[in-house]
């Protein structure tokens, strides 16, 4: 079976271009709806939780009834409080880059802790069993630049994403401890498939590499990704067509139970990319379960 990544990396990239992002009123109401829903979740699990302690009790004759005014008045210290939901004020902000921009935000629960869609991509077209650990909560934010900065009929400019997971402790620990594992099967991956070249369809090859560049500079534990793709090569001809798509860094830092995953946009540096991760770990730290 031929692969088709070429021609979908570039339907990809097309689309994104013309990416309208929603008005914010759309985006505060998507919010509150989503809020509400978690609101009930968390309400449920409460509810139930506490109605199978009362069973429990309930089912073991003999065990003394606590007094109601002990019960109505013990708290767990702060230092014993275990922290759930992902804040808002986590996140990094317009404030942090330096591009006029607004934030975008949203949360989750049970959502898949994503580094890279084409790393996963490359494992599976392999052969190789892949998917991505599962965080218990999230928030994300997507910073694009303010409308007052671009033209009227330009399209909303892509500068930066966060994702922030909170984790179970082994999870993030895994991460980290298997990065080059995980990078082994695609530092030269040769993805072929039809791609559209100067009006027609030709199959052609490129090269994809990922590597580690740097780590530890940030959090408890921290990793900075570099993904390249090479000039694509006509299979026919053997000609190289095209241009190199400039690399893709991603930041990986852990602090505590949080982990956050950033990305920047077309004019977005490695430096920049650590200056970030060292603001986001700093701002995670008094957040996380196993404060830094």
């Amino acid at each position: 079976m031929r692969d088709d990544d070429l021609a979908f990396v570039e339907l990809m990239q097309r689309e994104l271009r013309d990416v309208r992002w929603p008005e914010p009123a759309e985006i505060r109401a998507r919010a509150r709806r989503r809020s509400r829903r978690t609101a009930v979740v968390a309400a449920m699990a409460v509810l139930a939780v506490t109605s199978a302690s009362a069973v429990a009790v309930a089912a073991r004759p003999g065990l003394p009834t606590a007094p109601a005014s002990v019960a109505a008045t013990a708290e767990p210290s702060p230092s014993e409080r275990v922290l759930a939901e992902v804040p808002l004020d986590v996140l990094l902000g317009p404030a942090d880059v330096r591009t006029q921009s607004e934030a975008l935000t949203q949360a989750g629960l049970d959502e898949p802790v994503r580094v890279d869609a084409q790393l996963l991509l490359c494992h599976k077209r392999q052969g190789h069993t892949a998917s991505w650990e599962s965080s218990r909560y999230s928030r994300s934010v997507t910073l694009v630049r303010s409308r007052s900065a671009v033209a009227d009929n330009a399209s909303a400019e892509f500068v930066l994403s966060e994702d922030v997971y909170r984790v179970a402790p082994e999870v993030g620990r895994r991460f980290f401890a298997g990065i080059d594992k995980m990078l082994a099967p695609c530092e030269n991956w040769r993805s072929r498939g039809p791609t559209q070249w100067q009006g027609e369809v030709v199959d052609a090859e490129v090269i994809h590499r990922w590597q580690v560049v740097d780590r530890n500079f940030a959090g408890t534990e921290s990793v900075l990704l570099r993904h390249t793709v090479g000039q694509a090569r006509n299979l026919k001809t053997g000609q190289a067509f095209g241009s190199p798509s400039p690399p893709a860094s991603t930041a990986v830092v852990r602090a505590g139970d949080l982990v956050s995953v950033i990305k920047l946009g077309r004019d977005g540096t490695e430096p920049e990319l650590r200056r970030l991760a060292t603001v986001a770990a700093e701002r995670m730290c008094p957040a996380a379960n196993s404060r830094c």
